[in-house]
């Protein structure tokens, strides 16, 4: 029997900001995306408000390539044509891709860089919970590398080979170390963060047009 999800009282307020366009060229756009709000609609009738709906409202030929949890923020590109969509597909598809990530994590972490190499699945009786499976799970690879410490927290940067659902927010609950503000991960956690501390620092890519290598960043927002 399906048990119900974790976060049964989830209500979404996507966040009343303007578009942060970060770059934008004939093939490309990219934006950064801001915390609270889904990459594109939810199956919920109040999951509509999104940021391609946003987008498309202002760049009318905006194409979705990739997505960031709705938690997350930070770099995030969208397409301008067919041609575009595929070509960044396959640059994600092929690992070509390279990403970073900023991450604020639960406690103090003894090492100074390491490497999680977990596969992971979805935990099936607690949905949208993804798990740590060593039989069904799918490979899932992320180094990590500490920014900086406190006594009771630190700031890491990950860079994952593998683009997996929840992979950053499950492996760091595997060393022991959750993401903080994680509603599903870090419960106990949410009262003193008011926002899931990831953020999507930089992207790299080949360009579809151009076939240069380009990298965008976000600032950090925490």
């Amino acid at each position: 029997m399906h048990k119900p999800s974790l976060i049964p009282d989830f209500a979404y307020d996507p966040p009343d900001v303007p578009l942060s366009i970060l770059h934008e060229d004939a093939a490309i756009l990219v934006l950064d995306k801001p915390a609270g709000l889904l990459t594109v609609p939810g199956k919920l009738e109040n999951r509509q408000d999104c940021l391609i709906t946003r987008l498309q409202a202002a760049r009318w030929d905006a194409l979705t390539v990739h997505r960031l949890d709705c938690d997350t923020s930070g770099v995030i590109i969208f397409a301008r044509t067919k041609q575009a969509q595929g070509f960044l597909g396959q640059e994600f598809e092929h690992r070509r891709a390279q990403k970073t990530y900023i991450a604020r994590l639960k406690g103090r972490l003894s090492e100074d860089s390491g490497t999680v190499d977990l596969p992971l699945g979805s935990d099936w009786d607690y949905r949208p919970r993804q798990k740590v499976d060593p039989v069904h799970g799918r490979p899932a690879v992320t180094d990590w590398q500490v920014i900086a410490r406190t006594d009771n927290e630190t700031r890491v940067r990950l860079r994952p080979h593998t683009g997996r659902s929840h992979q950053l927010r499950v492996h760091m609950l595997a060393l022991g170390h959750p993401i903080l503000g994680d509603q599903i991960y870090a419960p106990e956690t949410l009262a003193d963060h008011p926002r899931l501390m990831l953020h999507a620092e930089s992207l790299a890519l080949h360009h579809p047009q151009t076939g240069d290598w380009v990298s965008f960043t976000a600032p950090v927002p925490f």
